[in-house]
């Protein structure tokens, strides 16, 4: 499962996926659902998630600068504010479209 193309179309971007599928998502809620460790957090050895301060969001966050793939397994979002840390996997993408 990986893509073979991926567009942005106004406000969504489109995953055309190695098996003949095809998956929408509003950049808004990409962003929102943004899984690096300053959005999420991170889980320590004892499986407690620490999270820094909610980060506030602006228009610029919802916009979509460029796309990095990362390795074989992932793609790397560059937002218009700046942030560019999650790494959202193929398999992550293809749960969130689900």
């Amino acid at each position: 499962m990986r893509p073979v193309d991926l567009q942005q179309i106004g406000a969504e971007l489109a995953i055309k996926w190695d098996d003949g599928t095809e998956t929408f998502y509003q950049l808004e809620e990409l962003r929102k659902r943004c899984p690096c460790a300053a959005c999420c957090g991170e889980t320590d050895v004892m499986g407690h998630v620490h999270k820094g301060p909610a980060q506030s969001l602006s228009d610029r966050s919802f916009q979509l600068i460029r796309i990095n793939t990362v390795g074989g397994y992932a793609i790397q979002p560059y937002w218009a504010d700046g942030h560019n840390t999650g790494i959202y996997s193929y398999e992550y993408l293809r749960r969130l479209g689900n």
